[in-house]
């Protein structure tokens, strides 16, 4: 928890309510608009959504817990961050493509290389079949350069999302490395436990030959909570 996380406010407010205007849905705390960090007022694209942020305002004791607001700081950071730049948003994701986790394999051990041709191969069969893209994989950490026409074709794919599903994808795509998996998720051919277990083949490999490092996996989960989160803010918008 940040510093700024730790910090106590009181509640101020009786209920949390959702209210329809120009096409998008408000969240109200006891009927006045809620703001965002740039003074906006904060207005998402679904009922579900809106419904899921009032949700979280409503559950709060009474103190409320800053960390607990998950989907309020998302949706925050879509109308913040990424709709003013949706284009830089599409770009870095795009670039996750460029480089992704699945192009580059482990050349030994033999076990770790089967364990990521078995999670891995599939994902890439999947976004060929799914978005006409074919990537390049190789052994080791040198670049390989990927078919322009495959970084177009899912930056087209990228392109087609929304600000608040843009910040929940690219959210998913940092915490695992890679735009492939991600995309193969919110597309439904993975789901939350599979696609994490993809994105840490390396981790788990190295926890099943030397033993769990406890703050490691601690940092692990709290990533973990955080996806699945994301995850759901995406179905939600």
């Amino acid at each position: 928890m940040t510093a700024s996380e730790q910090k106590t406010l009181k509640r101020f407010y009786k209920d949390a309510t959702v209210a329809e205007h120009d096409g998008a849905f408000q969240i109200h705390l006891d009927g006045r608009t809620i703001k965002t960090p740039a003074g906006r007022a904060l207005a998402v694209p679904t009922r579900a959504l809106a419904d899921a942020i009032a949700g979280e305002w409503n559950e709060q004791g009474e103190i409320i817990a800053p960390h607990s607001l998950f989907l309020t700081r998302l949706a925050n950071s879509a109308a913040d961050a990424v709709a003013p730049r949706e284009a830089e948003v599409v770009d870095e994701i795009t670039s996750f493509a460029a480089s992704d986790l699945l192009c580059y394999r482990a050349p030994f051990p033999a076990a770790l290389a089967a364990r990521q041709a078995e999670l891995w191969n599939p994902v890439l069969a999947f976004i060929r079949e799914k978005y006409g893209a074919t990537f390049e994989v190789a052994e080791g950490v040198g670049h390989v350069a990927q078919p322009p026409a495959s970084i177009e074709a899912i930056r087209n794919v990228v392109a087609a999302y929304g600000p608040f599903r843009l910040a929940a994808l690219h959210m998913m795509t940092t915490l695992t490395g890679s735009a492939l998996l991600a995309l193969a998720h919110v597309d439904g051919f993975l789901d939350l436990a599979a696609t994490w277990a993809a994105a840490h083949v390396d981790e788990a490999w190295q926890a099943a030959q030397w033993g769990q490092d406890f703050d490691a996996a601690e940092r692990l989960k709290r990533r973990s909570d955080d996806f699945d989160k994301a995850s759901r803010f995406f179905a939600l918008a």
